[in-house]
């Protein structure tokens, strides 16, 4: 098996894993915030990071990766911006309809493919371009239902759009730069995503809720939905990370409307929940976005590849020839032929 090949069956395995990781938390999720009312989701979200930091630690103490300092303040200041991104995603929720709230994640693939086309000099073809306007439309009609606007709330989730891109771009970004993978820059980095929630969540929450965390009844039932998440989310959190390092921040929310959209089928076919013409239509809509994103994407990859091997071939051919090199100026038979010119040393007496 080739080195694409396998790079293909990892990218592979990385957006399966995130997929079924993710509705699992979802699912698991739902029940412990809709069914037992545990409401307090940015606490629950640093008890994640937290287990998925100790998950990590153990896993480096038995040699399942091996650790790879680099810049510190780069991964602080990574860390924590993750961290506030969420606190904003949850804030936004809070102060905005679901509708407004649903059009907000809608507008994190726009903004990334702008931010990546401004700063990065990122190119996006026509052809990914529209099957995203496709995604987009789709996830809308099966989503978006009422659109509330307030001042407080619009200015909360456009500051969780930028700060989500962000950070989703500088987890892309930070693995290539300083050559680390996923699991080395989770490792470092989630400690301080944690304690900016853990922080910071308690009092969000109570804001938000009205209720507090620390006064909340927790029954065995309630106990073991939240160590089940904090499992669930080791996966989801490990998968993030191998996702956006292995393709592109736009991949990943492309992948993240899958989700969403398999998180409705699964709510109609297990849970029994309404379902309306409206969410079929736009759960196909949004498929075929989804496949003629994945077409176009994988097109124009196998394009770069074929075309990086043609360069390569010809860089070959152009060494190994030594008439083209002559042509090109190159030296070839001319260099290896011709006799040098002695050249005159003022010092030879000494040298002698």
């Amino acid at each position: 098996m080739g080195e694409g090949e396998r790079f293909q069956l990892g990218t592979v395995g990385a957006l399966t894993l995130s997929v079924i990781s993710s509705v699992s938390i979802v699912i698991c999720n739902k029940a412990l915030i809709s069914s037992l009312g545990f409401h307090f989701a940015t606490t629950l979200t640093s008890w994640h990071l937290l287990v998925t930091f100790c998950s990590l630690h153990v896993a480096l103490k038995v040699k399942l990766f091996e650790h790879k300092p680099f810049d510190r303040k780069a991964v602080m200041g990574f860390g924590i911006l993750n961290g506030i991104s969420i606190g904003l995603l949850n804030l936004s929720l809070g102060f905005n309809s679901v509708g407004f709230y649903q059009m907000t994640k809608l507008a994190i693939i726009p903004c990334t493919v702008f931010l990546e086309t401004l700063f990065l000099g990122k190119r996006f073809s026509r052809s990914i371009q529209l099957s995203l306007i496709f995604l987009l439309l789709g996830v809308g009609i099966a989503t978006v239902t009422d659109l509330q606007l307030n001042t407080l709330g619009s200015v909360l989730s456009l500051l969780a759009v930028v700060t989500t891109c962000v950070a989703q771009i500088m987890t892309n970004t930070i693995q290539k730069n300083f050559k680390v993978s996923s699991t080395q820059l989770l490792y470092q980095s989630s400690p301080y995503q944690a304690g900016t929630l853990l922080i910071s969540g308690p009092f969000l929450d109570a804001f938000l809720t009205n209720q507090n965390v620390f006064a909340f009844k927790y029954t065995t039932q309630v106990l073991v939905f939240i160590i089940l998440s904090c499992l669930i989310s080791v996966s989801v959190n490990f998968s993030t990370f191998l996702v956006i390092g292995k393709t592109s921040p736009v991949t990943y929310q492309v992948l993240g409307h899958l989700k969403t959209c398999l998180v409705l089928a699964f709510g109609y076919v297990l849970l029994h929940e309404p379902f309306s013409w409206r969410n079929i239509l736009g759960i196909l809509i949004a498929l075929i976005g989804m496949v003629l994103y994945s077409y176009f994407c994988t097109r124009e990859s196998q394009q770069k590849t074929t075309e990086v091997a043609a360069q390569s071939i010809q860089i070959v051919e152009g060494e190994s020839d030594p008439l083209l090199n002559a042509e090109n100026g190159k030296g070839g038979l001319t260099d290896a032929v011709a006799p040098k010119a002695p050249v005159w040393k003022s010092n030879k007496d000494l040298d002698a």
